[in-house]
């Protein structure tokens, strides 16, 4: 019988009944560059910590368990993650996006990704066919579902049919959900993006990226990939996901509860024009991610009548922090137009429904109703 995730996030089932580490309940963190040879040809399994590190295999096992692939790779930042992906691609490859990404992910693939000779068609993948754009050069489908910010919900399980059909990769980023909601492997996906630093890690105190593959033959290439480019996660680093992915189920439970609370408060308010959360019945992707998720995330995007109330919202908040991220202990609010979505070009942003009227909430761990009751204090101020 499969064990549940709560308990997947603490135990490793093959490492049960070991007292190894002395019976230390918190995995070492092997803070070392190189490794003793017991011998010529012999190894102890570690050699350099730029290929590998005990402390971060520990947390790619844990990872691999959780998404259920064959193999996991610990990065130094989210982006980190993005960019040795994309390394297995080749000058002249096509790759069918998602349009509504985290404006980081933007600025690679129209900064770096295309000057190495990558071709990319974006599209609202919720919305259009993306198998109407494939080109025989096309190597995969990236999403995000939901996306950041606008909150549209793709069908993983279709977007799985046209790739496998067409022999394509379908990369899914699942920032968003974690594997405690969400595992797109399982809907039909060969790959797994993820921002650590986010609802992974969870404390705001450190960064990270991971990539899952369910593929042995893009393990394979990863594998060689991360030692050559230089950007796995540090000992320490490693060993701050391990202790924040012990609370996962935990936070993610009480974070998706808060947001449906404020979610319902929020379209009630008269300032307020729209209010994107899948949690919503009369979302446009409500049902999909019934379908595909066990639970709805902490993230809500919202839109205000003016870009002065926007602006004065910001300023207002105390309890809740106006900062950059997500997916920690804190409920933070964020301004995509100069923040996250800054590099963004200004007709793209607006296109996918960014506007100097549009706030993002990451909601937090918080009791809801002093999160409802600092914003009623914020709001009272924007009438």
């Amino acid at each position: 019988m499969s064990r549940g995730i709560n308990t997947r996030c603490l135990h490793i089932e093959a490492d049960e009944g070991k007292t190894e580490h002395f019976g230390s309940l918190s995995y070492p963190i092997y803070q070392t560059a190189t490794y003793a040879h017991p011998g010529v040809g012999k190894s102890t399994g570690y050699d350099y910590s730029r290929l590998q590190n005990p402390t971060r295999s520990q947390l790619e096992k844990v990872m691999t368990e959780l998404e259920g692939g064959v193999d996991a790779f610990a990065l130094s930042t989210g982006m980190a993650a993005i960019t040795l992906l994309f390394e297995i691609f080749r000058p002249g490859d096509h790759i069918i996006s998602e349009a509504d990404l985290y404006g980081g992910s933007i600025r690679l693939f129209d900064n770096v990704s295309k000057k190495n000779g990558l071709e990319f068609t974006f599209l609202d993948c919720s919305r259009n066919d993306p198998e109407k754009e494939i080109r025989p050069n096309t190597k995969a489908i990236y999403i995000e579902t939901p996306t950041n910010p606008m909150m549209h919900v793709s069908d993983i399980r279709k977007m799985a049919e046209i790739a496998k059909k067409h022999g394509l990769l379908l990369i899914v980023d699942n920032t968003f959900l974690s594997p405690y909601f969400q595992n797109p492997l399982e809907l039909g996906a060969d790959v797994v993006i993820h921002s650590g630093t986010k609802f992974l890690g969870g404390h705001n105190d450190t960064l990270a990226g991971f990539i899952v593959t369910k593929s042995p033959e893009v393990a394979e290439k990863l594998r060689f990939l991360i030692k050559t480019t230089g950007a796995g996660l540090a000992p320490f680093d490693s060993w701050l996901l391990l202790r924040g992915i012990k609370t996962l189920g935990l936070r993610m439970e009480q974070s998706s509860k808060n947001a449906a609370l404020l979610a319902g408060w929020l379209k009630k308010q008269k300032i307020v024009k729209n209010v994107y959360y899948p949690g919503l019945p009369e979302h446009p992707g409500h049902e999909i991610m019934k379908s595909q998720a066990r639970g709805f995330g902490s993230m809500i995007t919202f839109t205000v009548d003016t870009k002065e109330h926007a602006l004065r919202i910001l300023e207002e908040v105390r309890m809740i922090k106006y900062a950059e991220s997500l997916g920690g202990v804190e409920t933070l609010i964020t301004y995509p137009t100069t923040q996250t979505h800054a590099d963004v070009p200004e007709e793209v942003r607006l296109r996918n429904g960014i506007t100097p009227c549009t706030l993002r909430l990451s909601v937090g761990i918080e009791d809801g109703e002093d999160l409802v009751s600092e914003l009623k204090n914020v709001f009272s101020r924007c009438t």
